[in-house]
């Protein structure tokens, strides 16, 4: 089974462009070509990049990505280290919902600090501090 660049791009909702990006990086490895010279990708490239897609939308790095993938390409290599990648970036996930609960608190407080009126006498206004 050999799929072209557009085929493995529909199987993965993947951009033609970002497939042949992480070609130019590594997280994917170039693939055989065709006689006519196109690019002929097959069940290892299928799965590897729907691997990519995943982990970016679970918002892993590019930098994680080739780490968990470099350890995945060793079948008889120790999950620690995938592990270790996972609970680091839940922990960045937990920090950064932390930051967002704390920054819908404040502008919740600033919105409800608004009476209403004109922009003189706006709480908003006053407490995101305009300049003069």
């Amino acid at each position: 089974m050999a799929l072209t660049i557009g085929d493995l791009g529909k199987a993965t909702n993947t951009k033609v462009e970002t497939i042949r990006y992480y070609e130019s990086i590594g997280l994917l490895p170039k693939p055989a070509r065709t006689a006519g010279n196109y690019r002929a990708y097959g069940p290892v490239e299928l799965g590897r990049l729907s691997f990519i897609r995943r982990a970016r939308d679970l918002g892993f790095s590019l930098d994680q990505v080739r780490a968990m993938l470099s350890l995945a390409d060793d079948k008889a290599c120790d999950c620690a280290g995938i592990d270790r990648i996972a609970r680091e970036h839940l922990e960045e996930v937990e920090r950064k919902i932390a930051d967002l609960t704390a920054l819908r608190q404040e502008l919740s407080a600033v919105i409800r600090s608004c009476a209403g009126g004109t922009i003189a006498d706006c709480r908003i206004i006053e407490a995101l501090g305009p300049s003069q």
